[in-house]
């Protein structure tokens, strides 16, 4: 046995113990675990993420820029913060020395062919521990046919993932015959938190998104949505930064782009760096360019 050490003497009398708050809002009071896990997803400088969501194939098969994840998407996938997408996605296509976080979608069940909202949960916490995902994503069809069970669906997975320190992302989801404006979305984000989601994942409006932001008390991410010409989907990255969102979780308007690796570079430089999208879309034509 080597001796002992002899007792310390420096306990540093002089330095007040700091404990820090944590730097998302609404996430304080979270466990150890599940902070590490956030600030995987969220860059702790900025407090911004940008997710490169390719997970569209759960419901719509191998769309357009989604044909060979492998080839297409992989390339791109070391410039994000997050990647997003399923299982299946994750254990054929990724390999296990990717370090970036992964967000896995975790519900599932209807196609194009019949009613989305009819959704379930589709993954088992246990499968998301072996899998060392930072947190799991799960529909929330707020004024859906099948609304009650997606909301279901997502307090059941706050449960579980509680149980095990990973954090639930809230994809708030629009149906055709919906109204996209800000009454809408303050209350499809506001349910999603209310009940217990970690984020909330939304869609970008002109008019009021700093109220839907300002009335949600846990972080929003941005969705991308369709596909747009570069400088608006930078413009509306940046304006959905500037009013309050946490980050964007892009798909289409990267992986679609003519030049998706200097895309997904210019999209970062106005969530983290605040660039605004006049610049950040001649960074992409520069990048583009190269």
């Amino acid at each position: 046995m080597p001796a002992p050490d002899k007792e310390g003497k420096d306990f540093c009398l002089d330095s007040p113990a700091e404990c820090e708050g944590f730097f998302l809002k609404g996430c304080n009071e979270l466990g150890w675990g599940m902070k590490n896990r956030m600030a995987r997803i969220f860059n702790p400088k900025s407090g911004r993420t940008v997710m490169l969501a390719v997970d569209h194939g759960y419901f719509q098969g191998p769309t357009t820029g989604l044909e060979r994840i492998d080839v297409k998407i992989m390339p791109i996938a070391p410039y994000a913060d997050t990647l997003m997408l399923t299982r299946g996605i994750l254990r054929s296509n990724v390999p296990p020395s990717y370090t970036k976080a992964i967000v896995l979608r975790a519900s599932g069940g209807p196609s194009i062919l019949k009613e989305l909202s009819n959704e379930h949960i589709a993954v088992s916490i246990e499968d998301a521990v072996r899998l060392n995902v930072a947190a799991l994503a799960v529909q929330v069809f707020i004024g859906g046919e099948y609304e009650t069970q997606t909301i279901n669906n997502m307090t059941r997975l706050v449960d579980m993932g509680s149980r095990y320190g990973i954090p639930i992302l809230a994809v708030t989801a629009v149906g055709k015959t919906m109204n996209r404006d800000a009454r809408y979305f303050r209350l499809a984000c506001r349910m999603c938190a209310e009940l217990g989601a970690h984020y909330v994942k939304t869609y970008y409006i002109p008019e009021g998104f700093e109220t839907v932001t300002a009335s949600c008390p846990v972080p929003i991410v941005m969705a991308g949505g369709k596909k747009m010409a570069e400088l608006d989907a930078l413009t509306m990255a940046y304006n959905a930064v500037q009013k309050g969102a946490s980050g964007v979780d892009m798909g289409r308007n990267i992986f679609q782009s003519e030049a998706p690796v200097a895309m997904i570079q210019a999209v970062k430089a106005v969530v983290h760096d605040d660039m605004k999208p006049e610049q950040a879309y001649e960074m992409f034509q520069d990048l583009k360019n190269k």
